[in-house]
């Protein structure tokens, strides 16, 4: 890829990639500035336990951001080109705005009722990440304007944790960590607004909800397969384990996840120029040559994290905390699957509008998870969540590395038939 990307210098050179990268990566949710603070803070106020009900929210919250944007805002984000854009934004304003309104109902259900902690907690966690999908920052991924995109999640990071820091420790409940993301998940939400309506104006009426419905329908499963072995772990598995137990593997998580969250910017800054060349009888050549570079990092940030590891649980966490240093040590391994999985889902195959792929994938690491979720019904350890987890990400990212060699001999095939002129 970097080759192709030398050529072409003065409009799109190495330099301008990395830029892209890194302001991605700056702006993405679990960026280190930001976890340096959230992490310490609410482990020693909240405790293990309050640690626990946190992570069914926050993986809740993964959730609920999928349900409402149906996973396809790469998709989209790869057609912004085409024709019939005020249309598209009005149809996927509408679709995502009624998946809103039936979460905000069952919230409001549920909180009525008097909902369990462990509920309460799921559903708060799916409005106030369906809330945030409501943003229209896949506009600016598209154009390739991943500056302004950063600057606006700062904003909302920023007040995040102004929020977090003074009214956390007066009211220590999880439930107040996820109102203040709600809070500050507007002021991002408002500015790609105003971003968007000041460059295309007001979206047009809904024409094309079918379209939306029919792309995003199976993204979005996959998507929630995915999410249900990945970053909405906790809430899978918060009726076979105690909230101690899911303390512990989120507090390992997090750390895992917010090191991934630095390499998925990578695919996500390569996607409008693969959108670009996706027709370059180099590209898959060059796809390849950029996901090798992808998985080289992680395995330098997997090494780091594992050499780290009591250090840095030392200074994030308490001493209640000392058991999350061995199930770091396992679980960051999937750094090298979850940047395989990440890079080819995020760039390779929306450009290639591959759902089937996607699809394939989920389902053959959901199948390893609910695997590994019937064997902890029986042990009820820890243990078994984890390796289910290595288990699971490493067999998705066999599976789209089969799947990328798949389309590729494809392509040539069809190329070789086509007669020269």
């Amino acid at each position: 890829m970097f080759d192709r990307l030398r050529a072409r210098l003065a409009a799109d050179g190495l330099l301008s990639v990395l830029r892209d990268i890194g302001f991605v990566s700056l702006g993405n949710y679990g960026q280190f500035l930001v976890t340096a603070v959230t992490v310490p803070l609410t482990a020693r106020t909240l405790g293990v336990g309050g640690v626990g009900l946190l992570a069914i929210g926050m993986s809740s919250y993964f959730l609920g951001s999928l349900l409402v944007d149906l996973g396809i805002n790469t998709f989209l984000a790869a057609l912004l080109d085409e024709e019939g854009l005020d249309e598209l934004r009005g149809s996927y304003l509408a679709v995502r705005a009624s998946i809103l309104g039936v979460i905000a109902v069952a919230l409001a259900a549920g909180l009525s009722f008097g909902a369990g902690p462990h509920l309460r907690m799921i559903l708060l966690g799916l409005f106030v990440g369906g809330f945030l999908s409501m943003s229209e920052d896949w506009l600016l991924v598209g154009q390739g304007r991943f500056g302004a995109s950063t600057s606006y999640q700062i904003a909302g990071r920023v007040v995040y944790l102004g929020l977090l820091v003074v009214l956390l420790p007066r009211l220590p409940n999880p439930s107040i960590v996820l109102l203040c993301l709600l809070l500050s998940s507007t002021v991002t939400v408002a500015l790609t607004w105003r971003d968007a309506l000041k460059k295309y104006g007001r979206p047009a009426r809904p024409a094309r909800i079918a379209v939306i419905l029919r792309k995003g329908g199976p993204v979005l499963a996959s998507r929630l397969l995915v999410t249900s072995y990945g970053q909405g772990t906790a809430t899978v598995y918060s009726s076979v384990l105690d909230a101690a137990s899911l303390g512990l593997y989120s507090s390992s998580d997090k750390l895992v996840r917010a090191v991934q969250s630095l390499l998925d910017p990578i695919g996500l800054a390569l996607l409008p120029r693969l959108a670009r060349e996706r027709t370059d009888s180099r590209f898959w050549r060059h796809e390849m040559r950029a996901l090798a570079a992808c998985v080289a990092v992680a395995g330098v940030a997997a090494a780091g994290v594992w050499i780290t590891a009591p250090l840095a649980v030392h200074l994030i966490f308490d001493d209640d905390f000392r058991g999350v240093v061995p199930i770091l040590r396992v679980e960051v391994f999937i750094l090298f699957a979850t940047a395989t999985t990440s890079f080819i889902t995020t760039a390779t195959l929306p450009v290639r509008q591959d759902t089937v792929g996607i699809m394939i994938g989920a389902v053959i690491g959901t199948a390893v998870a609910a695997t590994a979720l019937l064997i902890t019904l029986g042990t009820h350890s820890v243990w078994t969540l984890v390796w289910g987890t290595v288990g699971a990400e490493f067999s998705v990212a066999a599976w789209y590395l089969v799947r990328t060699a798949q389309l590729a001999a494809r392509e040539r095939a069809q190329r070789a038939t086509v007669p020269l002129m």
